[in-house]
């Protein structure tokens, strides 16, 4: 009696796991910023190395909950994405992965938060 039950509760939980897979969310890029994420280390004048600052884009995309800051995986990856553009995004670990204007991308997620009552809102006048 115990062996069906337990099987039973095996193959219910394998579903759901299935079924929670990543799913694409839908979002939107609501803004972009320059920030700093690392130095390399150039040749100036006469021979002398000179540890320069590196800049990654990070922006924020905006879903119906969520709010996600994201950056560059690679500093040299210089693609700039247009603010209010649509993207489709599967999240997956500490990466989203997503398609803006017919190319691909992968970013690395540096943080979530919840979006604000009167954001989440839309606006009247």
């Amino acid at each position: 009696m115990k062996k069906p039950f337990f099987l039973a509760a095996v193959l219910l939980f394998g579903a759901i796991l299935v079924q929670a897979g990543n799913k694409p969310q839908f979002g939107t890029v609501i803004s972009e910023n320059s920030v700093p994420c690392g130095s390399t280390v150039e040749k100036g004048k006469k021979n002398k190395h000179m540890t320069v600052e590196v800049l990654c884009q990070e922006y924020v995309v905006r879903t119906v909950i969520t709010d996600y800051h994201i950056r560059q995986v690679k500093p040299p990856d210089r693609a700039l994405i247009p603010i209010n553009t649509p993207i489709e995004f599967t999240p997956d670990k500490d990466k989203m992965k997503f398609k803006a204007n017919g190319k691909s991308y992968e970013y690395l997620i540096v943080s979530e938060a919840a979006v604000a009552a009167d954001a989440a809102r839309p606006q009247t006048l």
